[in-house]
């Protein structure tokens, strides 16, 4: 049976999918601390650690909720990182300016980078477009919200949508509502909307399932601590890994606790590519680099001199290395056979050594 060909797309001209390097996105979020000069640093900084891309959130307060400080618009889980906050004064502390994103996305050209962002409603759809950004992120929760999900298809550009709480149904929706819409190439990425989550909750073994249920480009947006999570998201075939990027932790922000810093973003570019490199194909016998190594292989060894005629025996002959004799496999049919001529110590068994 013929096999389907494995999915994969382009954003701004790099190959994106099983057969490519992980694509590894830093995610700026808030944590530019309402600063430009440290968000453009954050963007230097991602780039040196070898990231492929930058995204950012394009929101404000006002398009995100209301300005109300009481009962559901209050955070008031005691576990949560931004407990005794309200939700508008939250994304207020956490919103990337509007002005800020030509800038950031001209540093990321300018270092080889690609920007692209995640919008939250219909008026940064158009804003983004304005700008010509290569694809679109849709946050897991807004995974939900088909009409945006709709708006961003119609763009016609690559649309990545993380799935963090989204039931296998309310994904089909997503997905279909996209398709339906123009979107020809897309990536679901498994999330885990905790923050930060932690690895027994995080199920990475759903990528492989998300690609072969929605015949797309499957990744990982990530929040673990440390990067072991997602190196081991790319054995299961993940093309995509996002993780949230920060200068430094100790600098604080609404998203620093559990964001890498930059020589983590660089171990992660380094060990996922290393991952992805072992990956390889079913394979059975010596590689060609394996080749010079198959001497070193035990073999039957003549380990005492002999005479003509002498016996075989446990006390003369024994499987050491190297791999120049008989293989061991042989030693029970060569034991109690006769030696066809004298044979010194240190010679590989042959089978013209027997009589």
């Amino acid at each position: 049976m013929t096999r389907a060909p494995e999915p994969a797309i382009a954003i701004a001209g790099r190959r994106i999918g099983r057969d490519s390097r992980p694509f590894i996105v830093a995610e700026m979020s808030g944590n530019h601390n309402q600063s430009l000069e440290r968000a453009l640093a954050i963007v230097e900084a991602a780039a040196r650690a070898g990231a492929h891309a930058l995204k950012v959130q394009t929101y404000t307060a006002d398009t995100m909720t209301l300005d109300l400080d009481r009962g559901e618009f209050r955070i008031e889980d005691p576990g949560s990182l931004w407990q005794g906050t309200t939700l508008h004064r939250l994304y207020d502390e956490a919103h990337t300016p509007w002005e800020w994103h030509q800038p950031i996305f001209d540093r990321c050209r300018a270092l080889g980078m690609i920007g692209f962002s995640s919008p939250f409603d219909a008026s940064a759809v158009d804003f983004l477009e304005s700008l010509d950004v290569p694809c679109y992120k849709i946050a897991s929760f807004e995974n939900t919200d088909l009409p945006l999900i709709r708006k961003v298809a119609t763009t016609g550009k690559p649309v990545i949508i993380s799935t963090g709480m989204a039931t296998e149904e309310e994904l089909r929706e997503a997905v279909a509502a996209a398709r339906q819409a123009g979107c020809r190439e897309l990536v679901l990425l498994k999330c885990t909307s905790t923050y930060p989550a932690s690895p027994e909750n995080t199920n990475i073994v759903t990528i492989p399932d998300l690609r072969e249920k929605f015949g797309c480009v499957a990744g990982l947006s990530d929040h673990t601590m440390g990067i072991g999570v997602a190196v081991a998201s790319v054995a299961l075939g993940a093309a995509v890994i996002e993780k949230h990027f920060t200068l430094a932790r100790a600098d604080g922000g609404v998203d620093a606790a559990f964001s890498l810093e930059p020589d983590e973003l660089r171990a992660l570019v380094t060990e996922t590519g290393q991952a992805w490199q072992a990956l390889g194909a079913v394979s059975y016998g010596p590689t060609e680099k394996e080749r010079d190594s198959l001497v070193f292989r035990r073999s039957l060894y003549v380990v005492r001199d002999m005479r003509a005629g002498e016996t075989f025996t446990p006390e003369n002959l024994r499987a050491i290395r190297p791999g120049l004799g008989l293989p061991p496999k042989h030693l029970d049919a060569v034991l109690g056979r006769k030696a066809s001529r004298d044979v010194r110590r240190g010679t590989p068994l042959a089978w013209d050594l027997l009589d």
